[in-house]
């Protein structure tokens, strides 16, 4: 949720040129090992900005984002946002590389169904020279949640009047995707004023917004439970409003039997009594069906959010599974791989074998046996061998 202050420093953004760290969760059930040119590394998948989100006022349009998500890939996924002091600066920045770098990097940066997905790869070797990459890998190792943040520049433009945010983000520059570990990230608005270098190389001051897309889901679920509220609320009311009549039904007609020329609030006649008591069993036994019906209220508003996911793995799985059929008789065809052995290749793997077989490339006949294709098979063969053979032997 936003803060007072986090407000107040968006309306004097408002015009100006800001910095934007924007926290997710990373998707640890999705981390794989690999080895690239040799070099074990990590890969672990993340996401950001979902196409128009709201965050501390501040919307984030679809075609702002798709005309901006491409600068992510290939930037650095530093350890933390780099600083120098209590200010932040470029992850590009010299100080700032020699502060956060852990030899980590996104790539494979792509948008599917309104949100931006991208890979975050690790070099396991480089990682492990720093405190800070350490602290990475024993997360990884020990399968803690490991937060990622976006840091990018943005143009804050005044919404119209009467809309639910305040600002909208235009022209927004991605700077870089960091590795949280330890520490709040963005989502702390008092962490300051960003120091960034501008294009005349010179340094100017820049104000920091810090947002969290998991505040932006916590807000949705603020208004899922309070429409359940409203909902059981409509339920209750006519139940209250008969035990309500029942009795004020009951305590009229007491107040029109005199005791001995007194009125005995507290008489109840049976029939008044096995009146009310039906009326409490009704309440009980709507009561008891409440359960259910927040039950299924709840699984049919999560229900598209599910499908959505669902639709997103399983087009995602799709896509792989074709390009792996492709890259394996691509591998097959170059005689790098039989295709039994190709079969079994990860997608990355596949990917890396295949560039084997572009143009201009050697492969070998069996890729897995190299080193042998080099061999001249006809070194000692000697053509004249056969026609001596049959030369007389001179005395």
């Amino acid at each position: 949720m936003k803060t007072g202050k986090t407000f107040r420093a968006n309306r004097a953004a408002a015009g100006k040129r800001v910095r934007v760290n924007v926290r997710t969760l990373a998707n640890m059930d999705a981390m794989k090992r690999e080895t690239r040119n040799g070099r074990a590394v990590i890969v672990v998948p993340s996401a950001t900005l979902p196409d128009n989100v709201v965050m501390n006022q501040i919307q984030y349009p679809a075609d702002e984002i798709a005309k901006s998500f491409q600068s992510l890939n290939r930037s650095p996924a530093p350890a933390g946002h780099p600083m120098i002091g209590n200010a932040f600066v470029s992850a590009r920045d010299p100080e700032g590389i020699n502060a956060t770098w852990i030899g980590a990097w996104n790539e494979n940066v792509r948008r599917e169904n309104g949100r931006v997905f991208l890979d975050k790869v690790i070099d396991v070797e480089v990682a492990g020279r720093s405190e800070a990459g350490r602290a990475v890998l024993n997360a990884i190792e020990q399968q803690d949640p490991i937060h990622t943040s976006t840091g990018l520049l943005c143009d804050l433009e005044p919404a119209q009047e009467g809309a639910a945010y305040s600002y909208i983000a235009r022209n927004m520059e991605f700077d870089h995707d960091a590795i949280l570990i330890g520490e709040a990230g963005a989502a702390t608005p008092e962490q300051g004023v960003g120091m960034l270098v501008n294009a005349k190389g010179e340094q100017e001051e820049i104000e920091v917004v810090n947002s969290a897309i998991e505040t932006a889901d916590r807000e949705l679920d603020w208004a899922v439970d309070h429409a359940l509220q409203a909902l059981q609320r409509r339920q209750r009311a006519p139940m209250v409003e008969r035990i309500k009549a029942a009795l004020a039904d009951m305590l009229g007609s007491e107040r029109d039997t005199p005791t001995n020329g007194k009125e005995d609030p507290m008489t109840v006649s049976k029939e008044q009594f096995d009146a009310l008591s039906a009326e409490v069993k009704t309440l009980s036994e709507s009561l008891n069906g409440l359960g259910e019906t927040v039950t299924n209220a709840v699984t049919e508003a999560v229900k598209p959010l599910k499908e959505a996911q669902d639709k997103i793995e399983a087009n995602q799985k799709a896509k792989d599974e074709a390009e792996l059929s492709g890259l394996v008789a691509k591998i097959v065809k170059a005689n790098i791989m039989d295709e039994d052995t190709a079969k079994e290749l990860t997608l990355n793997a596949a990917r890396k074998l295949a560039e084997r077989a572009e143009p201009g490339k050697a492969a070998a006949l069996n890729g897995a046996f190299g080193g042998a294709q080099d061999e001249d098979p006809f070194a000692d063969y000697d053509p004249n061998a056969a026609l001596d053979a049959g030369k007389p032997k001179e005395a």
